[in-house]
């Protein structure tokens, strides 16, 4: 960090705490959304294939554009970049309001909010990436992504569904005019950010640069041993978790023999576990250091799973749950923060955008293999079969890491 950021970036100090707004304002929007987009596809058709076709909209910009993202950001100035996301969704959300309005929303209205916002979500995140290391020192950088994941998780899983049901209920526009003040608001907070988020490299060249940029930061991935260790067991965590995630409703059903409204409480148990596991992350780092952290973390959500599989308790099933997830938030705040330390400024958007890409794309994967394992072995194969698997990223991990817990 040069003197010049050094000076603006006090640690943990009111331009942090203006992007933490920020993030958990825009993450509860995408909860809010991700909710009330299906309800309102379901008011529109009864086809399965189309109501399931709205999460496919939403998630397929991680595929398609998402390593690109990277190359755009670090291209352009961040802070920039992500207030012009932000208000590009206000403006979609707008229209999809007018439509719902004046009742000519028709589903593939919906699947182009989906899609749009999330193209502008592959922007936004691998951007947010790139914003918080010139607003805090090095030394605090765990315990500012903490926070960030905290509010990403609240806003995601915890709090934005809850709201985004409950709004649609009330009115159909509701969810989407909620949405829209959250992204405006967060705008708003961005840009009162210090102005330390200069392009690292000149935005010229075409699609042609954007090309090159983006194979020049998959190949600097590709050569930094612990960073390409790191992300493939990124992405094989994710792929295991959402194999089993993908059934659980079945599971609770199934095997728990509860009813379905139960599903939500054992969510929300799940999301509270996950909470705590990014408040507490650097802390833990800090105590036992880095590889002893990410290699626990992988340990601690197969036995979380191991749990889950061996159980028909209720109390187990949700302790499983707890670990599993707090796991899982410890992962993100760890291995988020060695990605910050260990990537070069100029090429951080890049490397992010790869990062999310590998785990984005994992978790359609996962549940894919999770439906297909479920229906040949049952509801309890998955969960199982992540265990061993996870116990083998955790030798790999440790293998890879020992003796390089200093960042430096």
């Amino acid at each position: 960090m040069n003197s010049g950021v050094a000076m603006t970036a006090m640690s943990l100090g009111p331009a942090y705490n203006r992007l933490w707004l920020a993030t958990a304002l825009s993450n509860l929007g995408d909860g809010i959304r991700a909710a009330a987009l299906p309800m309102l596809a379901t008011s529109i058709t009864s086809d399965p294939v189309l109501v399931s076709g709205v999460i496919v909209a939403g998630q397929s910009p991680w595929l398609l554009f998402g390593l690109f993202a990277g190359a755009v950001v670090d291209r352009h100035d961040q802070r920039r970049l992500t207030i012009v996301v932000d208000v590009a969704r206000v403006l979609l959300l707008l229209v999809l309001i007018a439509g719902l309005a004046l009742d000519v929303a028709g589903i593939a209205l919906v699947y182009a909010v989906a899609f749009a916002c999330g193209v502008g979500e592959t922007l936004r995140d691998s951007a947010t990436a790139t914003l918080l290391p010139p607003l805090v020192s090095e030394a605090d950088l765990d315990r500012a992504n903490g926070g960030l994941v905290n509010a990403e998780v609240a806003g995601n899983e915890l709090v934005g569904p809850q709201i985004g049901t409950f709004l649609f209920g009330v009115a159909m526009v509701l969810p989407f005019a909620v949405n829209g003040g959250t992204l405006a608001v967060a705008a708003a907070l961005i840009f009162s950010l210090p102005n330390v988020f200069a392009p690292k490299a000149p935005p010229s060249g075409g699609k042609r640069q954007i090309w090159a940029d983006t194979r020049a930061g998959l190949r600097w991935l590709v050569r930094h041993r612990r960073l390409r260790a790191l992300a493939a067991l990124g992405g094989t965590f994710a792929l295991v978790d959402s194999a089993w995630f993908a059934i659980l409703v079945l599971y609770v059903d199934e095997v728990l023999g509860l009813p379905y409204w139960a599903y939500g409480t054992l969510l929300t148990a799940g999301s509270v576990g996950g909470l705590a596991g990014g408040f507490f992350a650097a802390r833990v780092t800090r105590l036992v250091g880095s590889t002893a952290v990410l290699a626990g973390c992988l340990v601690s959500a197969a036995a979380g799973q191991l749990m889950l599989a061996l159980t028909t308790s209720v109390p187990v099933a949700a302790a499983g749950l707890v670990i599993t997830s707090g796991a899982f938030g410890v992962w993100a705040v760890a291995a988020r923060t060695l990605r910050q330390r260990l990537t070069p400024p100029e090429l951080l958007g890049r490397v992010s955008s790869a990062w999310l890409t590998i785990v984005m794309g994992a978790v359609p994967l996962g549940a894919g293999i999770g439906g297909l394992v479920g229906r040949g072995w049952g509801v309890t194969a998955p969960i199982l079969v992540g265990v061993p698997v996870l116990a083998m990223c955790a030798l790999v991990c440790f293998r890879t890491f020992r003796g390089h817990d200093d960042p430096a």
